[in-house]
């Protein structure tokens, strides 16, 4: 679980600063630079630990993880922060801990009890009506690329969590960039701005979704997903639209209200009420 936390709190920052990038640069720039430079840095990884390469069977699921999060995750969320403040599209990914659940039962091998599945309607439940009540009930367009997102992310998830067993969550990750990577150069370079005209904050958001977003924060992640289950430790997600709130007050200087303060007690309620349910963990 506290791995789990760690991945978190290292994703919440995600759509701040992407939110801060995409006011100097291309979203797709954006989206497809950060997954090169995040393939220099696992190559790097792969060659100087001389890790194994993944079997034929790996070599699969690695591809669909690289599509999952190394590619749709970053294109949609950028496409969508155009758009949207961070704190709403932090509010729109926070059912992912109910999609993570379903994507390890699908393809993980997990088969969470009735009161595990009630937890994880509830929370989302709660975060999706937080997010109705913010946006005066009426869902922005943009919901849909990031709803797009939640479900080709928990599936990226549980996939990526399965292999990690196998393979190590920093090795997961890093064959996943080294394997979509050739098909972003091109749209990054047809996108690359003019280096000289783009705020050093705007490279400072860049840098942090390329380094850590995508590539050291898997590193807790799947080890936690790997260690407790997809489906359990997923549950920590539903603090991520929080966390988000808090990095987007801090660096966007957008306002946390009451109102968000009580959902947020609500879903840490909920997370703790969660962990104590029966998930089954098949072979």
């Amino acid at each position: 679980m506290l791995l789990g936390l760690l991945g978190v709190l290292a994703f919440s920052l995600t759509l701040p600063a992407t939110r801060v990038a995409v006011g100097a640069l291309h979203p797709l720039f954006i989206s497809s630079g950060r997954v090169v430079v995040a393939a220099v840095l696992a190559a790097i990884f792969l060659a100087v630990g001389r890790h194994r390469r993944p079997t034929r069977a790996e070599f699969k699921s690695l591809v669909a993880v690289a599509l999952c999060v190394a590619a749709g995750f970053p294109i949609l969320t950028a496409v969508a922060m155009q758009y949207v403040d961070a704190s709403h599209g932090g509010v729109m990914l926070g059912i992912l801990p109910l999609s993570t659940a379903a994507a390890g039962f699908a393809f993980a091998h997990e088969r969470p009890s009735r009161r595990f599945w009630l937890m994880a309607l509830c929370g989302s439940v709660v975060v999706v009506a937080f997010s109705l009540l913010k946006s005066g009930g009426a869902p922005h367009i943009a919901d849909l690329a990031l709803i797009g997102a939640v479900i080709i992310t928990s599936m990226g998830y549980a996939i990526g969590a399965r292999l990690t067993r196998a393979l190590g969550g920093l090795q997961v990750i890093s064959w996943a960039l080294v394997l979509i990577a050739p098909l972003m150069v091109i749209p990054a370079l047809m996108t690359a701005p003019d280096f000289s005209m783009v705020p050093t904050r705007a490279w400072m958001a860049f840098a942090y979704v390329a380094a850590i977003s995508q590539f050291l924060g898997f590193l807790p992640w799947y080890q936690g997903l790997s260690l407790g289950g997809v489906a359990k430790v997923g549950q920590t997600q539903l603090l991520q639209p929080f966390f988000t709130f808090a990095a987007a007050s801090i660096f966007l200087g957008e306002t946390i209200d009451l109102v968000t303060i009580v959902f947020a007690l609500l879903v840490v309620g909920i997370v703790a009420a969660g962990r104590g349910a029966a998930v089954v963990r098949r072979a």
